[in-house]
């Protein structure tokens, strides 16, 4: 009966009230988009970027915008920065990080002409083969790419 006056209570609320005692109680994340870009001979798109530490090589990719979807965001960003239009885009898989509070999802896809840099983030944009990535990737991001080419196989030693 508690609990039942409790709902009733709240859902009398003005809901500008309850929408922002759920955003005060409840954990918050950024949440980005990164795409693997493989083209028609096999080589997946890598940017070497200004601001990210180390060598600067990383996947395409960026935040998405409040509103926007996942997919639109990640076409967003690879139009942005490199001012390439995407074929196709597929979900690959998601991940979490504690530090930063970050969820990112992870875009399989294919490209719609050419890619060079608009941004003043990306230095420069280069097609690798899976088999002789950049030097200084980070390995997290080494195993996504195989992981996503190889649907998720791992391949025997």
């Amino acid at each position: 009966m508690f609990k039942d006056l409790i709902g009733g209570i709240w859902r009398r609320v003005p809901r500008v009230l309850r929408r922002m005692t759920m955003r005060a109680t409840h954990a918050r994340f950024t949440v980005t988009a990164a795409a693997i870009v493989m083209d028609e001979q096999g080589r997946v798109l890598m940017l070497k970027h200004r601001f990210r530490p180390g060598t600067g090589w990383g996947l395409p990719g960026g935040f998405i915008e409040a509103g926007e979807q996942p997919d639109e965001g990640v076409r967003r960003e690879l139009r942005e920065e490199v001012g390439l239009e995407l074929a196709s885009v597929e979900v690959v898989t998601t991940r979490a990080f504690k530090k930063p509070r970050q969820i990112e999802i992870l875009f399989r896809c294919r490209p719609k002409g050419n890619a060079s840099p608009q941004s003043i983030e990306i230095r420069k944009a280069s097609w690798f083969s899976i088999d002789a990535l950049p030097e200084g990737l980070p390995a997290d991001q080494r195993r996504l790419i195989k992981g996503a080419l190889n649907d998720g196989v791992k391949q025997a030693d």
